[in-house]
């Protein structure tokens, strides 16, 4: 169920088992293959090819659910009579909203037929690729290539309909001996965008490096965040500051104050789903049309992101931000962007007097939602830079940060982007020099 005419059909029989009642339908298609290898061999190839329909309908002021991927006319008919039956024994509610009216959804790329056809040999030629050149260097690989095409439709009783295909080619190693290791990974739509040898390459580099690591004793050092470190600061303030619901709710360092600076005035984020520099998507779960919003503007607070309902608390419109009626965390970003600088990676490195040269984050977690206090530690490749010169390899350190505190401290900023994958959202983000970051244990 990847093409349009398709969706249609499936949504309009749907819509038919609702009786005529205020109904809204979305259907999610997946068809992803992944291979995974470990020790310098492919361990595990998975493919999974599904669809599941989602109905909700409405009785007075109240939504009912159903969820199936029995897509028969007796599955959906079964989906239909639970979502009614559920509605009718709820309370009615002061979330209610109508179904959504049609609106025009801005047209997007994303799908590459590359991608949609790759297949196992040719991910395994890759996973060859990256574990041959390790093997040569005394080291091993683990990590996974996925490709897929992912799906997504919506349609209600009103009238909307949109739908939207899209692919994705994701690889990720890691390189490690007895001493250490190193990751890398590359992201985007289009398969012929990843390049296993350069995956390869840096990962291997940084493992080498990283050999006969020595210990550092915690504290405040100056950091330069490469890419993947920055996407995780990312991914948690939009996670904890950056939707409608936790800035309205008073749980968002947003709260009362959009319009105030927040960061520095080097720092402007956005979240743009049209972009086709991230992973695109033309419309939310609601069918209402995405847009981009900014998030922060040369530091200020601009405004978060919305659905519906947050929208009508907080007096403005929706941006397309809705999430699935099953989740409770409210509108959240998942495509950012962090503005690019003019430095090279290697003027960052250049302009610490001692601090540390630093590839990822690793198991962060949330200490305060309002300040954004972290913690979390160092993976996969940490060093110490002195006199703007990588010094030699340091063990991996625990730190407690605010990341929004951080952002308030960026002295340089990196001109070339990387996209990446996190657990909430997809970022493109350059690496970042930090004046000050706390480490507080080995």
């Amino acid at each position: 169920m990847t093409t349009e005419s398709e969706a249609k059909r499936l949504t309009d029989r749907a819509l038919a088992a609702a009786g005529g009642r205020p109904a809204e339908v979305s259907v999610r298609f997946t068809d992803a293959s992944l291979t995974r290898f470990a020790n310098n061999e492919i361990h595990q190839n998975v493919a999974e090819r599904s669809t599941t329909l989602s109905l909700r309908i409405a009785v007075g002021r109240r939504w009912g659910a159903a969820s199936t991927n029995d897509l028969s006319d007796t599955g959906i008919q079964k989906a239909a009579e639970e979502a009614g039956e559920s509605a009718q024994a709820l309370p009615d509610s002061d979330r209610y909203l109508p179904p959504l009216a049609p609106a025009a959804v801005p047209p997007v790329g994303g799908y590459d037929v590359d991608t949609a056809e790759y297949g196992p040999m040719q991910r395994a030629a890759e996973v060859r690729t990256i574990t041959a050149k390790v093997a040569d260097a005394g080291l091993i690989a683990a990590g996974a290539f996925r490709t897929g095409v992912h799906a997504a439709s919506v349609a209600n009783s009103e009238g909307l309909f949109a739908h939207h295909a899209g692919t994705t080619a994701d690889l990720m190693a890691v390189v490690m001996d007895d001493d250490a290791s190193g990751h890398a990974g590359q992201l985007s739509t289009r398969v012929g965008d990843v390049d296993a040898e350069t995956v390869a390459d840096e990962a291997a580099a940084k493992a080498v490096a990283g050999r006969a690591a020595s210990n550092l004793p915690p504290g405040d050092y100056e950091v330069v965040l490469e890419e993947f470190a920055v996407s995780d600061m990312l991914d948690f303030l939009g996670y904890v500051g950056f939707g409608g619901l936790t800035v309205e709710e008073g749980r968002s360092f947003m709260s009362g104050r959009l319009g105030e600076a927040v960061m520095g005035a080097n720092i402007s984020i956005w979240d743009d789903p049209l972009d086709a520099e991230g992973i695109p998507r033309p419309f939310d779960a609601e069918g209402a049309p995405a847009r981009r919003v900014g998030l922060v503007r040369d530091g200020i607070a601009a405004s978060p992101v919305h659905d519906r309902f947050t929208a009508a608390k907080a007096g403005a419109e929706t941006t397309g931000h809705a999430l699935p009626a099953h989740y409770s965390m409210g509108p959240i970003p998942r495509n950012m962007f962090l503005a690019p600088g003019g430095a090279s990676k290697d003027e960052l490195v250049a302009s610490v007097r001692r601090g540390l040269l630093i590839t990822r984050f690793w198991y962060t977690r949330v200490v305060h939602p309002l300040t954004v206090h972290m913690t979390g530690m160092t993976r996969d490749g940490v060093f110490l830079i002195e006199g703007g010169e990588v010094a030699g390899p340091v063990r991996d350190l625990r730190f407690t940060e605010s990341y929004l505190d951080a952002l308030n401290r960026v002295d340089a900023i990196a001109a070339e982007t990387k996209l990446v994958r996190e657990f909430f959202s997809v970022n493109r983000v350059p690496a970042l020099k930090i004046a000050s970051w706390r480490f507080t244990s080995r």
